[in-house]
């Protein structure tokens, strides 16, 4: 859901912002409370924290590593719930908004290996016999590829205007008012962007295709074959749906005050239950999780422990985002950077109202870095320093700190 960033502008001058925040993105200190930080790395990496929060003056953040021989840290700082001065702890859990699309694209990938699909094959195959399914743009030569790699020409629901008015009217009614089929319909009859494989546009809309393809060839939700492909055996214990309000651990997000769909400033009650529903979101991202978690999803996607070669190769099958961003690319549910002194790059950034997320993995370095902010307010090139910082304090070893502010 990074696209909401953009939704004020409209999908052509927004595009090229949530391609940095997705891409390039994307008070206490505390490190994990079963022991404190003990090596230079460590202390280094809980301090840049620490200091990033108070620079950047953003509620909270955590952040964690997983090095090559599987050893891992996580630290955090600030604050989970500034009214309530709690504290913000390596386990406090945010919505991780596009970095699920991770999860979504290899666990499509997973079932298409089991069931020897093609992924180029249409996707009409499986979502065909829907009555809304005609009114799709591209509808007859949209592949399942297509819809993983962006490259479908489908608009995204989430910029468009009819969207924004339609949760600023219905985010304070109980339940879900935003099903997958309604949040299809928000594009449905529209002009595509471009003949289907023939450019690159980012839309949740095409993820949301891809739930509903995972959900009508298994028989069984989403929910069920991402836990039970990925979330349970790799021990993801921190990482579920976030598909209701109630969402135990979370810390509050905070959200820019003229966002389009009139959210209060702060995500949560005073009981810690979400204002609005998250489950409007659902395989456009759809979880809860810690930078943690996130780290050792990460580190085992892509350093081949959670999929197999096969799979992660052909998630990483990519396209270029254009020619105006030579070395950037998107993979199935990846992004790509083949460009700069750390490439290449794999990962995935994630916004969403109230909170900010990065996954990083430096494939020369066999590093994995994720880190979440309990704010939407922070910019995109604050974002990015901390990318790069925290890549050049951990790949250092704790002794690259000149670019902590």
């Amino acid at each position: 859901m990074n696209a909401l960033m953009t939704l004020r502008k409209g999908p052509g001058s927004g595009l090229k912002t949530l391609i940095l925040v997705s891409l390039l993105s994307l008070t206490a200190c505390l490190a994990s409370p079963q022991r404190a930080a003990n090596t230079p790395l460590e202390a280094a990496f809980s301090d840049a924290l620490e200091r990033f929060q108070s620079e950047y003056d953003f509620p909270g953040i955590t952040a964690s590593y997983v090095l090559p021989d599987g050893s891992s840290h996580s630290a955090a700082a600030g604050w989970a719930d500034a009214e309530l001065r709690e504290p913000m702890t390596p386990e406090s859990r945010m919505l991780a908004a596009s970095i699920g699309k991770t999860f979504v694209a290899a666990t499509m990938v997973s079932v298409a290996q089991e069931r020897d699909m093609d992924l180029d094959a249409t996707v009409s195959t499986w979502l065909g016999r829907n009555s809304w399914f005609r009114r799709l743009p591209n509808h007859q030569s949209l592949t399942v590829r297509q819809l993983l790699n962006h490259t479908s020409g489908l608009p995204n629901h989430v910029y468009l205007p009819a969207f924004a008015e339609a949760v600023s009217q219905r985010w304070p009614e109980p339940g879900n008012s935003f099903t997958p089929e309604t949040l299809v319909g928000f594009v449905l009859d529209a002009e595509a962007l471009f003949p289907a494989g023939e450019q690159w546009a980012y839309t949740d809309t095409g993820y949301i295709l891809i739930g509903l393809a995972i959900e009508a060839i298994t028989g069984r939700t989403y929910y069920q074959e991402v836990n039970d492909r990925f979330l349970e055996p790799l021990e993801l214990t921190a990482t579920a749906a976030s598909n209701k309000r109630w969402l135990p651990g979370l810390a509050a997000g905070y959200v820019t005050a003229d966002n389009p769909f009139g959210f209060p400033a702060k995500t949560t009650d005073k009981n810690g239950v979400m204002v609005w529903n998250p489950a409007l979101e659902w395989t456009g991202g759809g979880l809860i999780s810690t930078s943690r978690d996130l780290a050792q999803w990460g580190a085992a996607l892509f350093g081949g422990q959670g999929v197999s070669e096969e799979i992660l190769n052909t998630m990483l099958q990519s396209v270029p985002i254009g020619e105006d961003m030579p070395g950037t690319y998107y993979g199935l549910g990846v992004a790509i950077s083949r460009s700069g002194p750390l490439s290449p790059v794999f990962g995935h950034g994630g916004w969403i109202p109230g909170y900010s997320s990065s996954l990083r993995h430096y494939v020369r370095s066999g590093i994995t870095i994720a880190f979440q902010i309990n704010s939407d307010r922070i910019s995109h090139q604050h974002l990015s320093d901390i990318e790069l910082c925290l890549a050049a304090v951990v790949i250092s070893g704790g002794k690259e700190t000149d670019c902590v502010p």
